[in-house]
């Protein structure tokens, strides 16, 4: 069984598809769920994570600047198959230890994000072990922490709010004159480009359909939100362009265009379109939605 304190956590964070309050509020947080060594047991734990980019997260085994490393890391090395739980999904990932330069400079990226890792690792002897999440495909649709089609899309909406939320904050707080994009928020931003994308893309092929052949009447609201994703598509390859390394050009245009502040601008223009398409979606699909049986 967790500790008390993390079992509280476990708790607010499945009530609450990840919204936690406390000394995790507005932490990047999932549920990583391990196989015990000796037990043979599932064993939760809260656990923060960074985005790495190509689908993967990873999960840093500090325990606090401990001698020991955490039970959770010594359960995955002996059993890497986990499943993670990241409020809006439960997935199985494979967990892989990063070795030697690779470790190195995942973890040189965290402590550029937050030096507080650096704090924990000159606590300890044993070199803090970075471990890559990498979700196992399965056929069919995700596993979305939802009791009907109308709370998968509110789960889904909310992961991305809080998301652009987050982005925005460390982007603000990184906005100085002469500032440069960091490394670890470069990824969370194109992280999010590629989470919108794929969900539009899954609405498109799958939702809208899905809708219209059951209630014709909302055709008119349905082309307004492929319209829409257009338009979002394109804010995303704006914001891409503005985060993504440049090559061949000198460092000229990542010099101008990988400021905190210019980036911040493409988000918020982003943000101010995506929030007002998510909320025309939830107002013309969801009572519907709510409603459907599959």
């Amino acid at each position: 069984m967790p500790n008390p304190f993390n079992q509280q956590v476990i708790d607010e964070f499945r009530a609450n598809h990840g919204r936690v309050g406390g000394y995790f509020e507005g932490a990047r947080l999932i549920l990583l769920t391990t196989t015990g060594v000796r037990t043979g047991t599932p064993h939760t734990t809260p656990v923060g994570f960074l985005h790495d980019g190509d689908g993967r997260i990873l999960v840093i085994g500090s325990a606090g600047g401990s001698p020991r490393h955490p039970d959770w890391y010594r359960n995955l090395v002996a059993h890497p198959r986990v499943t993670v739980e990241s409020g809006a999904f439960t997935y199985e990932a494979e967990a892989v230890v990063l070795t030697g330069e690779e470790r190195d400079r995942a973890f040189a990226r965290a402590v550029e994000s937050d030096p507080g890792w650096a704090e924990y690792q000159a606590k300890t002897e044993r070199v803090i072990p970075v471990v890559s999440l990498r979700e196992i495909p399965k056929g069919g649709p995700p596993n979305i922490n939802a009791g009907s089609l109308g709370e998968h899309v509110r789960v889904v909406h909310d992961a991305f709010r809080r998301e652009l939320a987050l982005i925005k904050e460390e982007l603000t707080s990184g906005n100085r004159p002469g500032a440069r994009l960091g490394a670890q928020l470069r990824i969370n931003c194109l992280a999010l480009c590629q989470g919108l994308h794929n969900h539009h893309t899954g609405e498109d092929i799958a939702l809208f359909p899905f809708v219209g052949d059951r209630h014709p009447e909302l055709a008119p609201a349905l082309d307004r939100l492929r319209h829409e994703h257009e338009r979002i598509a394109e804010l995303l390859e704006d914001l891409r362009r503005v985060v993504a390394d440049e090559e061949g050009d000198g460092g000229r245009d990542q010099d101008r265009d990988a400021e905190p502040g210019h980036v911040l601008r493409e988000m918020e223009r982003l943000t101010a379109e995506l929030e007002a398409h998510l909320t025309y979606e939830e107002e013309q699909l969801l009572p519907v939605l709510d409603a459907a049986t599959v």
